[in-house]
């Protein structure tokens, strides 16, 4: 019960600072509007379902374009505050959905983080450790490169090259019904230097598409809809609530995979589990927002030095606290004379403060 209360009143404290960072974030822009109006304006925008509406939209497959029945929910607006309309448009259509986006981007990294961090017993894995990222910058930049031989969807194509990467580097460490974590660890690092060499290939041949493909590599926010939001919300959130009620068996495989199948966890089942589920958030998050780092790396890290090493107060707290900082983080990378990429300012942030952490505390296995 203690720790339920304990998880219960950290959880709530994040979430609250969540809320705080992001009205903050929608002030600041080239335009200033006010809190009181972008509370209100937040307020408005924010939608109950309230059905399901049947639309037709064109789908392209290969080089073949039919009408698709699509189903979209329909939403109701409790809220109806008067607000200037210029405002509500900048702060619902602009704002909101970039400061969305980057919450959820932030949610998924850095749950996903925790996940791999147990998984390896290590506090320097992060969720691009098995070639997720990797995997993602294969598919988006070969559909950036070359878009009349793959005429995919960009975040399409991303989101199948992480998940056939992971799932690619788990049947190469897999053997006779077991994954080593050493192998798995080897054959990641193995894959991604090999899709690496992949991606730099074909920038060499992008033409006047390279400029497009090394942002997107960099990692961004930029132009962000409701849209993605939609698409990436679901799977991060269905995947961390399967994910969270596992956080008692990762407790366990801290111990070593022999002391947990003492106690009844079924170790290769469940490591299956964490790496499917951990690699669809990675794979959800990377597909919109391209490849930002430090994300899943320093934020469990940090949390862990706070909260303990418990998954089960951990996991919640470094995924809104991942939000909570990218949010803050894609909140700088705007407000120069100039936009960055924000997976620039994570790194630029996070690596010193990395380092920081590696000269003052010592490292130790998980």
């Amino acid at each position: 019960m203690h720790r339920r209360a304990r998880t219960a009143g950290l959880s709530s404290g994040l979430l609250v600072l969540l809320i705080a960072v992001t009205l903050a974030s929608a002030t600041i822009g080239p335009v200033d509007v006010a809190p009181l109006v972008v509370a209100k304006a937040a307020l408005n925008a924010v939608g109950v379902p309230a059905g399901l509406a049947v639309s037709s939209e064109s789908t392209r497959l290969l080089w073949l374009s039919a009408p698709v029945p699509v189903l979209d929910l329909t939403y109701a607006y409790p809220f109806s505050f008067s607000v200037p309309q210029s405002s509500e448009i900048i702060v619902r259509q602009v704002r909101l959905p970039r400061i969305a986006l980057a919450a959820v981007v932030g949610f998924a990294l850095a749950g996903a983080g925790v996940v791999m961090q147990g998984f390896f017993r290590n506090p320097m894995a992060d969720p691009s450790i098995i070639g997720v990222s990797s995997g993602a910058a294969v598919g988006a930049v070969a559909t950036i490169a070359f878009p009349l031989l793959l005429p995919f969807g960009l975040q399409t194509a991303a989101f199948a090259g992480a998940l056939a990467a992971a799932f690619g580097v788990y049947l190469i460490a897999s053997e006779g019904g077991r994954t080593p974590v050493a192998t798995l660890l080897l054959a990641g690092v193995a894959v991604q230097t090999l899709l690496g060499a992949m991606v730099s290939y074909m920038l060499l041949h992008a033409g006047e598409s390279l400029r497009q493909a090394v942002y997107w590599l960099m990692g961004h926010l930029h132009a962000s809809t409701w849209a993605e939001v939609e698409l990436t919300l679901p799977l991060a959130v269905l995947a961390f609530a399967v994910l969270l009620a596992y956080a008692r068996d990762l407790n366990v495989l801290l111990l070593g995979e022999v002391d947990a199948r003492t106690l009844g966890i079924e170790v290769e089942r469940t490591k299956r589990l964490l790496l499917a589920l951990s690699s669809v958030m990675t794979a959800a998050a990377v597909a919109v927002a391209g490849v930002i780092g430090f994300v899943g790396l320093i934020v469990p890290h940090v949390m862990r030095l706070l909260v303990g090493p418990d998954h089960r107060v951990l996991l919640p707290t470094s995924a809104l606290a991942g939000a909570s900082f990218l949010v803050a983080t894609d909140t700088l990378a705007r407000s120069g004379p100039a936009e960055v990429p924000v997976g620039i300012v994570t790194a630029a942030l996070g690596a010193p403060f990395f380092l920081y952490l590696l000269r003052t505390r010592e490292v130790h296995a998980l």
